[in-house]
């Protein structure tokens, strides 16, 4: 049994009620999603948070999933990428509120992503540098554009291809190389800025 089949047979086991299936799929892709929120908020409670979001809506809307259109890891990421929009709609209103009512409120900050897969046989200065890194990286991930951002994130650290990020995104493969460039491009003026800043 290949993927695509194995996928379609735990999809038609989660459809008919079975909870043990719902757990597998949840758990094949928990990881994938939180990543993908943490990326793209820098919060790690946040991520926590959509992340249940995310699998709350797959399950309201799992017999929407089409193969003939895509893989379903396609759909998954599509899911995710529409709540993470949303979201950061409801998060610019909220800190447009916030600045009208009282000024800039303190930025958000939660375990870096270093922290939270840790690896303990890292030496702690090297560990120390890794944990710097990621946290420059976050950092310059959030100052980019949503949409150059999110192109940057399934590309780079998603690992998904020109044409299954176009599907997610539903946008020309074409746009989505320029938004990949873009946003490359950007985030290296980024972090060479964050690390003047640093140094």
């Amino acid at each position: 049994m290949d993927d695509a089949q194995a996928v379609a047979a735990l999809l038609r086991r989660c459809l008919a009620g079975d909870a043990a299936a719902w757990e597998k799929l949840v758990e094949q892709h928990n990881r994938r999603i939180f990543n993908l929120c943490y990326r793209f908020t820098g919060s790690r409670d946040e991520a926590e948070d959509l992340t249940q979001e995310v699998f709350i809506k797959m399950y309201r809307t799992l017999n929407s999933y089409d193969m003939q259109r895509g893989a379903f890891t396609t759909w998954v990421t599509t899911v995710t990428r529409n709540l993470l929009v949303d979201n950061f709609r409801k998060r610019k209103m909220d800190r447009m509120t916030e600045s009208l009512d009282a000024g800039s409120g303190p930025e958000e900050e939660g375990l870096s992503l270093a922290e939270k897969l840790a690896d303990g046989g890292v030496s702690p200065d090297r560990h120390v540098g890794r944990r710097e890194t990621q946290e420059m990286v976050q950092q310059a991930l959030e100052k980019l554009s949503p949409e150059l951002r999110e192109a940057v994130i399934l590309r780079d650290l998603q690992d998904m291809d020109y044409k299954e990020i176009a599907q997610a995104l539903n946008v020309p493969e074409g746009t989505v190389k320029s938004r990949i460039n873009r946003g490359r491009t950007e985030l290296a003026r980024l972090l060479a800025r964050i690390h003047r800043q640093v140094n």
